[in-house]
């Protein structure tokens, strides 16, 4: 080519990230995920089984904790019924409050558990076990979220708080249309809420199992 004289001694590097990179930086963020989400479930097991053989419930603790889970449980309700996972960026609902909505509700019922089993070395198993597994999980679906949705996500973050809700009026953009704003009973179900009213109501039953033996038993 006329006028063009090569460096051989410079190695030329395309600034653009190539379609190999992406597909990487997606299959890490992923591994990522399920690397938590692994973890999690794993070491929730342990975690309970502690935290229950430590407790020391009260018909009175049990009682303001099931009410405090029973907020929790109210949240991630109506979040799944707004979810549309892996179709499209969740916006409205408690989504226009919160970008994590269905953690605020865990941390709620976290919280009613911890006041339920009315030990202080319960309730702190409880909370450091919340606190370091799901602020991982947080962040590595932001990251997700991020590599997905792009400008999108980052206009929406910059709006919307990552954990704590926004309690102000919202813009009228923010609330969205009638049928956004309208709760799913199908998409509660297909995103499998009801797992956690069991599992809540489970939880409940064996505090009430508990506090019967420690007074049977004595422990």
């Amino acid at each position: 080519m006329e006028g063009y004289t090569p460096d051989l001694g410079r190695a030329v590097v395309d600034p653009r990230p190539s379609a190999t990179s992406d597909l990487l930086g997606v299959r890490r963020l992923k591994e990522s995920r399920k690397f938590w989400a692994r973890w999690r479930v794993r070491l929730g097991y342990p975690v309970a089984l502690i935290y229950w053989v430590l407790a020391a419930p009260t018909p009175r603790s049990i009682s303001i904790g099931a009410i405090i889970a029973a907020l929790g449980l109210l949240i991630r309700a109506a979040s799944s019924g707004h979810l549309r996972k892996d179709e499209k960026l969740t916006t409205t609902g408690p989504y226009a409050r919160t970008r994590n909505p269905l953690y605020l509700g865990s941390a709620l019922l976290a919280a009613g558990f911890a006041i339920a089993g009315l030990s202080w070395i319960a309730s702190v198993v409880v909370m450091v076990y919340f606190a370091a597994f799901y602020y991982a999980v947080i962040r590595s679906e932001e990251r997700d979220l991020r590599e997905r949705f792009g400008r999108s996500f980052d206009e929406y973050a910059a709006r919307v708080p990552l954990f704590f809700p926004h309690l102000g009026r919202l813009p009228a953009e923010a609330v969205g249309t009638p049928r956004e704003k309208a709760f799913s009973w199908a998409q509660y179900g297909r995103n499998r809420e009801y797992q956690a009213l069991i599992g809540t109501i489970a939880g409940l039953g064996s505090l009430w199992l508990r506090m019967w033996l420690r007074r049977r038993l004595g422990y």
